[in-house]
């Protein structure tokens, strides 16, 4: 990652300055002389002590620039050569020391350490923020507080920064960088905090302050030996700075490895962007929980629906991991079920109405559940894998239950769900001999109180069918003509969702483009049903864009229509 992280400190003296900082620096591009020649050893020796050589003669100008520094705003001596780390796998060296290498940098970290310790601070003055521009980078800064017997207040406050020039790549990696920041912040407060406790106990300050005589001529005399703390005092920590530095490193590897840039052949789907809002919102609620229950594990509370929704959806790739018995394809499923049990069940799934499978098998349930979300898009996907108790339609429209869970009377009178048992053959289960077909192993009952007509249907069902009733096409040309379908009619939906949401057209206009659009005809309230509930599956980024830049025209049309 093209960034760098400085761990700055407020002296009481001098003001803000900057302890230690971690930079990478990235392999220069082979020379042709070097191309063509063998490499020389020794060369890798002699170019670590030149880094060496240059931090400690970087080291030593700052220090003669600036003058003395006491022993809170020192972090290594002038002449230690500093903590160097290289990649193997990247050939990316680390150099950590108490300022930058260059020049430019040195400004551009001391700019930031100011700013982060004096301006740009968040309210309580403890926690993150993010600020900066082009000229002089971004800047990712939380700030905190180390417990100090000595100083002024009992605390002493410091900051973590983290400057770049990329402003995009930085605030995607905020949950990333929050998280991990706040272990190693966690981490020298505690272990301040022990050597606090131990002080207070030898010799309370706060009663030595009391009964002390204040004078402000003398106060600032009084100050000067104990504005003077190292960090390295203050945690008692013999190897903090390379501590620091591994920590540092680390968090500039991953981050920089977390998140690739792919060739996108046109512009994202609607999948893509739900998705990747949903793994943001993921990150998130996993720094809330983190900060609420001070770090406790996921096993220590109940999963919310959000999670067990992402992670139902990222379960596409684990289908063939699932034991057998299991449904394998969307035609599988049609050949086990018969074909007019499947067109009741696909409507259902279709008009967005709940689906309960009821059964002894978890894996068969998820196995189901899998083929049947492909029809729909990521965002209109909630689906519960498996319960112990009902759960509403509202927090799921799939929803896997065991044998003995009882449907609620009003859930199996209503027209909005339906419902699948699953329940074993005797025969079968008093066989010896092992069998993985679904259908002689298991018997399925669909009941549902809606009576829907089997010649109807959305237009979308009716093509489906054509195409899984062809055994001509093989299993992935018929995933590919339900990919192209589902994308066909996602742009209807968006059309839809511009022209009666966006511009508040009235009916009659919806009716129109309805028929520009070939939902009307036979089938057309399904069409209709189906486009409405495809709406909710929008992503945020994409109806958000669409307020906002139709906003203005949309005013303006009510307006002359008035």
């Amino acid at each position: 990652m093209n960034a760098m992280v400085a761990l700055c400190h407020f002296c009481e003296l001098h003001g803000p300055r900057t302890l230690f900082c971690t930079e990478a620096l990235h392999p220069p591009s082979p020379s042709p002389s070097t191309q063509m020649g063998a490499t020389i050893p020794g060369d890798r020796d002699r170019d670590a002590d030149r880094d060496g050589e240059g931090l400690t003669m970087r080291a030593n100008s700052s220090a003669t620039q600036r003058g003395e520094m006491c022993d809170g705003c020192r972090s290594l001596p002038a002449s230690h050569p500093g903590f160097v780390s290289i990649d193997d796998e990247t050939g990316i060296r680390f150099l950590s020391h108490q300022h930058p290498r260059q020049p430019q940098l040195f400004s551009v970290v001391r700019q930031a350490c100011v700013r982060s310790l004096s301006c740009e601070v968040c309210p309580g003055r403890e926690g993150p923020i993010f600020f900066g521009d082009e000229q002089h980078g971004f800047v990712f800064s939380h700030t905190f507080f180390i417990k100090d017997s000595l100083a002024r207040g009992f605390q002493r406050w410091y900051s973590i920064v983290l400057v770049a020039m990329d402003r995009i790549y930085l605030i995607n990696s905020w949950p990333f960088l929050l998280r991990h920041l706040k272990l190693t912040i966690q981490s020298l407060q505690s272990t301040a905090l022990k050597v606090f406790d131990g002080e207070q106990g030898v010799c309370p300050q706060r009663a030595v302050r009391m009964n002390s005589v204040f004078s402000p001529a003398v106060f600032p005399h009084q100050r000067s030996g104990n504005a003077a703390r190292s960090l390295t005092s203050l945690t008692q920590h013999p190897n903090l700075w390379a501590s620091l530095h591994s920590s540092f490193s680390w968090l500039l590897k991953a981050c920089g490895s977390r998140l690739t840039e792919k060739l996108l052949e046109g512009a994202p789907t609607e999948d893509t962007l739900v998705l990747i809002e949903k793994q943001t919102e993921q990150e998130e609620e996993m720094n809330c929980w983190e900060g609420a229950d001070g770090g406790a594990s996921r096993s220590e509370r109940h999963p919310s629906q959000s999670e067990l929704a992402h992670d139902f959806l990222c379960d596409d790739a684990k289908l063939e991991e699932l034991p057998d018995p299991k449904f394998r394809s969307l035609r599988h499923l049609r050949q086990v079920l018969g074909a007019a049990e499947f067109r009741q069940l696909v409507w259902h799934v279709l008009m967005g109405n709940q689906v309960i499978w009821r059964g002894a098998e978890p894996s068969l349930i998820q196995s189901a559940f899998i083929v049947l979300k492909s029809l729909l898009p990521v965002g209109c996907v909630r689906s519960i894998p498996f319960s112990a108790q009902y759960e509403e339609a509202y927090k799921c429209n799939f929803l896997g239950l065991s044998p003995d869970v009882p449907i609620p009377t009003h859930v199996s009178s209503s027209e909005f769900s339906v419902l699948v048992d699953v329940s074993s053959e005797a025969s079968c289960q008093n066989s010896a001999v092992a069998n993985d077909d679904v259908s002689t192993l298991h018997q399925f009952t669909i009941s549902s109180a809606n009576t829907q007509p089997a010649d109807r249907g959305p237009t979308l069902l009716n093509k489906l069918e054509v195409a899984l009733s062809n055994e001509n096409l093989s299993v992935d040309v018929v995933s590919h003509c339900l990919l192209c379908l589902k994308e066909e009619w996602m742009n209807k939906v968006k059309v839809l969702f511009k022209f009666s949401k966006v511009d508040g057209r009235g009916r009659e206009d919806t009716q129109k483009v309805l028929a520009l659009l070939g939902a009307t005809g036979p089938g057309e309230e399904d069409n209709v049903r189906l486009l409405k509930f495809w709406m909710t599956g929008l992503s945020k980024t994409y109806k958000s864009h669409l307020m906002t830049l139709f906003e203005p025209a949309a005013e303006t049309h009510r307006f002359f229509r008035q």
